[in-house]
């Protein structure tokens, strides 16, 4: 494999390995059984134009090694991940994959050499080698239509949606370099026309999303969505009829891009390796949003929600800066209790791929449909994370969960909770995880302080056939909060029987935006009702409700 450069290379090669060309390779990858085959290699330095070797003896997924593979012809294609150095405030220096606007995606992210698909005849057997050359580079977004400023200029609802690039002094302290958060919000109807004003702020948790904004908002309709039609359609685009029409409560909906080396998203808590999220959304960036679009600014105005990495963030916002918010809505949250890290109980377990007898074992599950059948286990998936990247470089799940909760290890990449390719739980980390970000065990731990400023203000939903065993964690949260007293916790739970994940009340054929679309139009009512119960003396619940 060689890549045309003009400096030594730095980065983690993915060598993807299909039967179909279509869609490309690349995009064949998953932690399922479905998956093409890859094989991963760091590369740390080699010299411009020399090769860089995937032989018998590289780490690959689904298979282990080359040598594994049947003799035959198959679309062949490379990309190479390119590492930049971060000069961290803590001292130490890391070869990470920088975000460049596309949200953390190896495979289209721009600046990254790849090739076009080749088809070769490949036979471990016959020891050829076989040549393949990194020649195109993956196009920029800047400019494009997937660039937020360009979209917040175009957009058809640029009257209600804007575009904020944040400056953030604590990330930039900490990552050794200028860094950004992006920040979509959302006005009410008649914010212009109502220039004394003031609006509580609903800050809306999801995945990393370059094009539009909060993912559950369409502009434009789709097809079998027109204008003012109440049934059917487009979910996202009736609401943003509803919220431009004046029948949703008159609030700031902020959605925040907070994609970093890690992953796509940072959790929006403060962590030793991804870096002080937490303070800096909650006391730069809400902060500088209210007094420019004439927030309330008071915790008694403001909730949080989401779904699945935004159910936790909304869950766990709420549960750390109790007095900063009035209400967390999570719908089919991440792990919210490390006895059911998924499928892993990582307190009593001590490995994470294989439950063992005297004499046998048992493979952990770790993705199933909603029927019960199993499509991944837990040792799969740390194989199809290893070989997209090493010291949890990967910017998947498992890997950006270890990089959240762990501590940084002495290399300075985040502590491994577990051993990549044997399972093997370190309780030590296990300890650290638990006092910082179990949120189950942090409630527990502080109830005395916590239950009294949280009540009415926890809300969860979780289908029960969740497509990643989310459901157990939440049931484990309802158990414990249940036998709550001095306050008993009034926190509210809604199941989905044999509902897969994120489902959140609605039809089951909804798609992801459709079921935030759905589950916003639900729970914004809910806030706004309790923003007015609980308001205190002398605050502002009238210039919002025109």
């Amino acid at each position: 494999m060689t890549i045309p450069a003009t400096a030594p290379l730095h980065g983690h090669l993915i060598l993807v390995i299909a039967k179909k060309d279509k869609p490309e390779p690349r995009e064949q990858m998953s932690e399922n059984y479905e998956s093409a085959q890859a094989f991963g290699v760091d590369v740390d330095g080699v010299a411009a134009g020399q090769p860089i070797v995937v032989d018998a003896k590289t780490f690959g997924y689904p298979r282990k090694s080359l040598s594994d593979l049947d003799a035959g012809d198959y679309y062949v294609q490379g990309v190479f991940n390119t590492y930049e150095q971060f000069h961290l405030e803590t001292g130490k220096t890391l070869w990470l994959p920088p975000d460049r606007g596309e949200g953390q995606h190896w495979d289209r992210k721009p600046g990254n050499p790849y090739n076009a698909p080749v088809k070769l005849h490949l036979d471990p057997k016959s020891g050829a080698t076989l040549k393949v050359t990194l020649d195109k580079v993956i196009a920029p977004i800047e400019g494009t239509d997937q660039d937020p400023a360009v979209i917040a200029a175009k957009d058809p609802g640029a009257k209600w949606l804007k575009f904020m690039r944040f400056k953030s002094e604590k990330l930039t302290k900490f990552w050794g370099r200028d860094t950004y958060l992006g920040a979509w919000i959302l006005l009410p109807d008649g914010f212009d026309e109502h220039p004394d004003a003031k609006y509580p702020l609903v800050v809306y948790q999801d995945h990393y999303h370059a094009t539009s904004g909060p993912s559950f908002i369409a502009t434009k309709p789709v097809a079998g969505a027109t204008a003012g039609r109440r049934g059917g359609g487009d979910n996202g685009y009736r609401f943003f009829e509803d919220w431009t029409a004046g029948r949703m409560p008159r609030t700031i909906i902020l959605y925040v891009q907070n994609a970093n080396p890690y992953y796509d998203d940072s959790y929006a808590v403060d962590s030793a390796n991804v870096g002080p999220y937490g303070a800096a959304i909650n006391d730069e960036l809400i902060p500088a949003v209210e007094k420019q679009y004439r927030g309330i600014g008071q915790g008694w105005a403001r909730a949080t929600y989401g779904g699945s990495t935004g159910g936790w963030e909304a869950l766990a916002t709420q549960v750390f800066y109790p007095d900063k918010y009035n209400g967390s809505y999570a719908a089919c949250p991440d792990p919210v209790d490390f006895h059911a890290y998924q499928g892993i109980n990582l307190y009593d377990y001590d490995n994470a791929f294989k439950l063992k007898g005297d004499f046998g074992e048992v493979a952990i599950a770790a993705d199933r449909k909603p029927d019960g059948t199993v499509i991944a286990d837990t040792q799969s998936e740390f194989a199809f994370e290893y070989v997209l990247g090493t010291h949890g470089r990967s910017t998947e799940q498992w890997d950006i969960w270890q990089a959240v909760f762990s501590p940084a290890g002495p290399d300075g990449y985040p502590a491994d909770i577990l051993d990549p390719l044997t399972g093997k739980i370190d309780k030590k980390v296990l300890a650290y995880w638990k006092d910082h970000y179990d949120i189950a065990a942090i409630l527990k731990r502080d109830w005395p302080v916590l239950g009294p400023k949280l009540e009415g203000k926890l809300h969860l939903a979780v289908g029960d056939g969740d497509t990643y065993f989310l459901n157990n964690a939440v049931h484990l949260l309802q158990q414990q909060l249940d036998a709550t007293t001095n306050p008993h916790s009034d926190a509210t739970f809604q199941y989905g029987p044999g509902m897969p994940h994120c489902y959140t009340g609605g039809p089951t054929e909804y798609t992801m935006q459709q079921n935030n679309a759905n589950w916003a139009q639900r729970v914004l009512p809910q806030m706004a009702e309790h923003w007015l119960k609980t308001a205190p003396a002398g605050a502002d619940v009238k210039s919002w409700r025109y």
